[in-house]
């Protein structure tokens, strides 16, 4: 399963990540320090920390449906001004526009789309790719060039 703009990008780090909280945080610690390294302020980096955390419990927990046996692939590119990160679970995928707006009054308790919501909110651009089990996110640093382009893409992501 590929797409064009998959096979062009040129990836600063791949994994392939276990179910296990040591090598997730080994490889959200090196993404972060890369941010830092390039001056990206503590807002870019909590941002990017949020997004990146909630892809990963998505991909661990809805998409492998916790099971001990199945992977996440994780691919990140750090550009001067702009991250780029997929990450990939083993599951069938999903469709993002069925899952409940958690804002609406009769979905206030309900435990699902939280983290949806929050990759949304914190991250310039999100697309999921075909068939749903793999995620994109950008995170471009306000006011570079390009941001108001990866802006209205997340608006138009998130609808």
């Amino acid at each position: 399963m590929s797409d064009g703009a998959h096979d062009k990008l040129q990836w600063t780090a791949v994994y392939t990540l276990p179910p296990q909280d040591e090598a997730m945080a080994q490889v959200e610690r090196e993404l972060l320090d890369g941010l830092a390294a390039r001056g990206f302020d503590d807002a870019a980096v909590f941002a990017v920390k949020l997004g990146f955390q909630e892809a990963l419990v998505n991909a661990f927990v809805h998409g492998n449906r916790h099971d001990p046996a199945k992977t996440v692939d994780v691919r990140y590119r750090l550009e001067p001004d702009r991250v780029i990160i997929e990450v990939e679970d083993r599951g069938k995928g999903f469709d993002p526009s069925v899952v409940p707006d958690p804002t609406i009054e009769e979905n206030l308790t309900k435990p699902t789309g939280r983290g949806i919501l929050l990759m949304r909110a914190f991250m310039s651009n999100i697309e999921y790719l075909p068939p749903g089990n793999r995620v994109r996110m950008t995170y471009t640093r306000p006011g570079a060039s390009g941001d108001s382009e990866a802006s209205s893409s997340a608006g138009a992501a998130s609808s």
